[in-house]
């Protein structure tokens, strides 16, 4: 399945960071060689400051204990750069880890410079300490100190775009010690920003809406109310052009989604148009699927790629999420996914035929018959469908309000020449008047 792997697609707009969750998915779940991995950590790792974590898989890679000369120097540069920052910090760090001296900040930031200078002769050159202070230790892999600091600089930073910086960096520490709901009001805090701030050209604000959806996916594929937000977001017309423009790969994400987000199904029909105008552009088993159902009705193709569905999911490192239950591990993701796409499934055959042969209803819903026929009982139970089961001869007969894609065809054809027929009459008698009007004038 590493060829529906969107890694390579996903890491560039993502901070570095952000990218080993992902490889230690990856890992996990033995996509690629184990050394190939590794060595992706340690070129990922070399431009970071987590010297002590690059040494330590460089060991597992190489089989040794022993570490490259410059692995150690580099170490050295680390902790003396780190002490540096540290004491050009101090005087701020200390004044906002006291309680009652913090106490005289207001929400005014000039006033607040201002105060700081006269009184405890703390300049822009402290303040601009505690930016690279916070910065380095993100980049050490102290993911709470750097988010703590990053809050109380952009409190205290004036500049508009040295802001937006540490709030693209707030929030990515907030993603890695997944905190999800203090990430969700950072990512929202971010779009607005985007959304209002005069960029520099239309490409730039592109860009940051582009990477604000993939940093996204960590928090709504985790955060309780993800499913609903990430349908909020990607259909938004900007996010969605940004979407056909720069990410056509997210489609895979909206179209889960969509799938398992029962109270958001009004949005398939949007979802299909979009899938079907960039299916040229991308498609996956996921996108697919939909394709074949929606589009071409093609139930064997639908049943066909549902199974590759499945395989997707497992694989994916936001579908794919593990869940310990007791002495088992699920997935919900997949078990959602996988009952909502065969609810589709029935719901369309059900439209196209009256009636159905549970036996190959099961083929199509990749069921043992014994499955799909408790599967639909309950369909029919819980949603109260107008159909009865017949388990003399295995079928599903669907109620007599029940009217077929191909009647409800003739239906509106046949609505159609009744409505042609009376406005061809209408506009005949208004233009016998007329005429018998034209014919006086001449006389």
């Amino acid at each position: 399945m590493a060829q529906y792997d969107l890694t390579s697609k996903i890491a560039p707009q993502l901070d570095r960071h952000l990218v080993f969750p992902l490889l230690e998915f990856l890992q996990e779940k033995q996509l690629y060689p184990d050394d190939q991995i590794l060595k992706s950590k340690i070129e990922l790792l070399s431009k970071t400051n987590m010297v002590d974590y690059a040494m330590d898989i460089h060991k597992s890679l190489y089989r040794t204990e022993e570490v490259p000369q410059e692995m150690t120097d580099r170490r050295v540069e680390v902790v003396a750069r780190l002490k540096s920052l540290e004491e050009m910090a101090a005087p701020l760090i200390f004044f906002l880890q006291n309680p009652s001296l913090v106490q005289e900040l207001r929400s005014d930031k000039q006033y607040n410079l201002q105060m700081l200078n006269d009184r405890h002769q703390i300049g822009p050159d402290q303040i601009e300490a505690l930016y690279q202070y916070a910065k380095f230790q993100f980049e050490c892999g102290n993911y709470s100190g750097a988010a703590d600091y990053l809050y109380q600089y952009r409190a205290l930073c004036t500049n508009s775009d040295r802001s937006l910086s540490a709030l693209w960096g707030k929030l990515a520490a907030e993603i890695l010690m997944q905190n999800w709901d203090v990430a969700l009001e950072e990512l929202n805090r971010l779009k607005e920003i985007i959304d209002s701030k005069n960029f520099a050209s239309p490409l730039n604000q592109l860009q940051s809406r582009t990477w604000l959806m993939h940093w996204s996916l960590f928090i709504f594929f985790n955060h309780e109310n993800g499913r609903n937000g990430i349908i909020d977001l990607f259909f938004q017309e900007r996010y969605l052009n940004a979407i056909q423009t720069n990410g056509h790969h997210l489609l895979r994400y909206v179209a889960t989604a969509v799938i398992v987000n029962k109270r958001r199904r009004n949005m398939i029909k949007e979802l299909v148009k979009v899938i079907q105008q960039e299916q040229y552009a991308y498609k996956d088993p996921i996108t697919e699927f939909m394709e074949c159902l929606y589009i071409n009705y093609d139930f064997e193709g639908a049943q066909k790629k549902l199974i590759e569905c499945e395989e997707v999911i497992l694989n994916d490192p936001f579908l794919g999420k593990q869940v310990q239950e007791g002495n088992f591990v699920t997935v919900p993701l997949r078990d959602e996914f996988m009952e909502n796409a065969r609810l589709f499934i029935f719901e369309t055959y059900c439209r196209i035929h009256q009636c159905i042969d549970i036996r190959m209803l099961a083929d199509k819903l990749n069921m043992s018959y014994e499955e799909a026929e408790r599967w639909i009982v309950n369909l029919v139970k819980n949603a109260k469908l107008d159909a009865k089961i017949d388990s003399t001869s295995g079928t599903v007969v669907m109620g007599t309000n029940h009217t077929s894609m191909y009647e409800q065809i003739i239906e509106n054809t046949k609505q159609l020449s009744m409505r042609t027929y009376v406005l061809a009459n209408n506009v005949a008698s208004a233009a016998v008047p007329t005429a018998q009007a034209a014919s006086s004038m001449r006389v």
